[in-house]
């Protein structure tokens, strides 16, 4: 190894990937996109199909069912990416408890879970490897690019498939050579998975287009599940060292508030429904298990404090974590506080409650249900965070859905990301993050420059450490575990919940959110479930519940 090799290897994502690009052959079409540009989960199931359609193009479908009785909405053009709103929370991995039953489907261990993937001057890769060496020992201090990994007990070895692949790869295109690199990681094949990884290091950047942006993590996510040893490395890695400060963190998010809909399409849809739920209700409780910042409240109650006749009483209770906490920079109080002006200023009783503590900690006693309130409960991109059957026997995902129906809401709103990660093996998995993060790359490169510090910024501290976490680890580490809305029904029907229908008001204001962003946003409403798209791509659903 060269001397700079050296010192590229034990660098950050700046030092590896911020040089010159070479010139790449436009990426493939998606592995899951088929003909007429459907596009399925990797296991050709379970997904909603739901189309989009623009004025001059033809129907796009996700799924396999076939869609009837649908009413499409196609987002005008952009007039601005501003917003007078107040930060926000990202999706924040919410930590849950270890199970001693837990299933450990880990092949090579974990080693990063809701951690930022590059940091100046100190990267992922440059701590990975220095906690491989103190853990496993200097047998273990090779060149991280040769993927040896002596420490790792993986014996290295080449297939056909992989020598055949090797010897055309000078034809591959960025997006199929991760792919190949991801197989190639499957397999053990430690020689091939080097050198293409070596070749990637070249193809990707994160001052690039999306795909090399995107190829930038995902490459990033390889190297760290080779690098573990067990789940080693990942319980003595605690990754504060390379988190944010809360007010730079907090400056990211909102950074991607602005220039992405995804919050707003759930604030928005989740704060209609409950409007409409209690519009005849004097005293409503709202249960968030996702409440970050508290703003979505904000909105709401000031226009339940219009309400002809007077406004009803509110209480709030929030379920937190520590990563929201370390957003916020303190703990539940601080938006307590803010809500409890916000409603004061509007004449409106408040109360407030904060649960500090991960979802898979929430009792009924930590709720504090109390008679004569109509009760509202809100699950915005936080379920998918909640371990099911095939991490734990304890079933958080299941056990939180039956006991919000034992408390008998009036509504409650479910937000998810639309993709097929949860129990996917590996490979699939890898394809269909691939697939997933292409459209929500695309679209943040639609709002601002390519060498917008701020975009970069919110692309590595916000969106990249979910696909590491999704890439390199497993079992109780893996917490980015989705699942499309298919699956969700089902779960949420077998704890006893029936669909409740959004009314046109939702797509009303859904309509009037996407007015300030790209026209490539497109959103549908079937059955009264909403879907968020870009292009023909589905992210995110929007669906009410009771």
């Amino acid at each position: 190894m060269q001397p700079s090799q050296e010192q590229q290897s034990s660098g950050s994502i700046h030092g590896l990937y911020h040089q010159p690009m070479q010139q790449i052959e436009p990426y493939c079409i998606s592995p899951f996109q088929i003909l007429t540009n459907n596009v399925f989960p990797e296991n050709g199931s379970q997904a909603t199909q739901v189309s989009f359609q623009s004025y001059n193009e033809p129907y796009f479908t996700l799924e396999s069912s076939p869609a009837n009785g649908y009413i499409v909405y196609d987002s005008p053009p952009a007039v601005s990416i501003s917003s007078n709103r107040t930060p926000f929370s990202p999706q924040g991995s919410q930590s849950y408890l270890s199970d001693p039953h837990h299933s450990s489907d880990n092949t090579y261990g974990s080693t990063v879970s809701g951690s930022s993937v590059v940091d100046d001057g100190n990267g992922l890769r440059h701590i990975l490897k220095d906690l491989e060496n103190k853990l496993l020992g200097p047998e273990s201090d090779d060149d991280i690019s040769s993927c040896s990994f002596k420490g790792a007990g993986h014996q290295a070895y080449s297939s056909t498939s992989s020598n055949q692949m090797m010897e055309t790869s000078p034809s591959l295109d960025l997006k199929q050579m991760l792919v190949a690199c991801a197989e190639a990681v499957s397999e053990e094949d430690m020689e091939t998975a080097s050198r293409l990884m070596l070749k990637l290091e070249g193809m990707v950047s994160v001052y690039g287009e999306p795909i090399q942006r995107l190829g930038a993590y995902m490459l990033e996510g390889l190297r760290a599940r080779l690098l573990s040893s067990g789940s080693l490395i990942y319980k003595k890695l605690k990754c504060r060292e390379v988190l944010p400060t809360s007010s730079e963190l907090m400056s990211y998010m909102h950074v991607l508030y602005q220039i992405c809909p995804y919050y707003k399409f759930a604030y928005n849809s989740a704060n209609v429904v409950i409007k409409e739920a209690m519009e005849n209700e004097s005293r409503i409780h709202i249960i968030d298990f996702q409440l970050a910042q508290g703003s979505q409240w904000v909105d709401l109650i000031k226009d339940l404090a219009k309400r002809p006749g007077g406004p009803p009483y509110i209480r709030i209770t929030g379920v937190d974590d520590s990563d929201s906490a370390h957003a916020r920079g303190g703990g539940l109080d601080i938006v307590g506080e803010r809500l409890s002006k916000v409603a004061a200023s509007c004449g409106v009783s408040f109360g407030f409650h904060g649960a500090a503590m991960s979802g898979c900690e929430v009792e009924l006693t930590n709720l504090r249900v109390q008679h004569g309130e109509a009760l509202a409960v809100n699950f915005p991109y936080m379920l998918h965070h909640m371990p099911d059957e095939s991490v734990t026997t304890s079933n958080h995902r299941d056990r939180l859905l039956r006991l919000v129906k034992s408390l008998s809401p009036k509504v409650m709103i479910l937000v998810e990301q639309e993709s097929n990660t949860n129990t996917a093996a590996f490979v699939p998995r890898f394809k269909e993050t691939l697939d997933y993060y292409m459209a929500m790359f695309e679209s943040i490169d639609a709002a601002r420059p390519r060498d917008d510090k701020q975009r970069i910024s919110a692309e590595e501290h916000c969106v990249a450490r979910d696909i590491v976490n999704i890439i390199a680890c497993e079992g109780a580490e893996r917490v980015e575990r989705h699942e499309p809305f298919g699956k969700w029904r089902s779960r949420l029907m077998m704890a006893g919940f029936m669909p409740c229908p959004m009314s046109s008001f939702v797509s009303i204001e859904i309509s009037r959110v996407l007015k300030d962003y790209s026209e490539n946003f497109r959103f549908a409403e079937r059955d009264g479930v909403l879907y968020l798209g870009w292009k023909n791509r589905v992210l995110a659903t929007s669906s009410a519940w009771r």
